[in-house]
């Protein structure tokens, strides 16, 4: 599958948020409450149930080019036509153009994918999964708290890379680095760095902490 492809691009309502990044397959629930936005969620109930998510930066003013689609799975209605709804990242996207602006935004997006490996990425996958479970022991250690991963962690490689960075949190920027990213194997071995250094952070808190008590 090519990189992205010219043929594939649509209108898409965009609903820019401050430092959230949407990955694929991954849940996203959201309340709607702004007027704009309870108008653009019952155009899209009308419609394929997709909209785009896009990463506000509040520090910077800007909102990222590149996002996720979201769909809608589930939505209540509460009063005054505010909305809780829980969507599902689908495909990523870029926005080539924005073609409105009132009464919410509207680009002219084309999608992308990740380039076709050109090697075989089992073997990082389970480096990342080892050091995402080197982490998770030690955060429950220092915490005193059980933690686990879930039983439905991703074993395919692209796909366990959009799990770790949707999981990585309060370094929304890195996030977007990593949606932004095209190159599965470059995504997989920055999230192994990451957790390294999270790793080595842990350890030596818990040798602290042991040393201690």
């Amino acid at each position: 599958m090519a990189s992205s492809s010219s043929i594939a691009v649509r209108e898409l309502p965009l609903f820019p948020l401050p430092e959230v990044v949407l990955f694929p397959g991954r849940p996203l629930p959201l309340h709607i409450f702004e007027f704009r936005y309870r108008i653009m969620m019952n155009t899209i109930l009308e419609s394929d149930r997709r909209f785009g998510v896009l990463m506000f930066n509040p520090v910077n003013g800007q909102v990222a080019s590149v996002g996720c689609c979201a769909e809608i799975i589930h939505f209540q209605r509460l009063p005054d036509d505010r909305m809780k709804i829980l969507t599902l990242g689908q495909q990523r996207f870029r926005v080539l153009e924005y073609v409105r602006e009132k009464p919410y935004r509207v680009g002219l997006v084309e999608w992308i994918e990740d380039q076709p490996p050109e090697k075989d990425l089992r073997a990082l996958g389970t480096e990342v999964e080892q050091l995402l479970r080197d982490v998770v022991r030690l955060s429950a250690k220092l915490t005193e708290r059980e933690m686990e991963l879930p039983d439905d962690l991703p074993t395919l490689p692209r796909e366990l890379s959009y799990w770790v960075a949707s999981n990585l949190y309060g370094v929304a920027t890195e996030q977007q680095a990593l949606l932004e990213m095209q190159d599965t194997a470059g995504r997989l071995e920055r999230e192994a760095e990451i957790l390294t250094s999270t790793r080595n952070h842990l350890a030596a808190r818990t040798v602290l902490k042991d040393a201690l008590e």
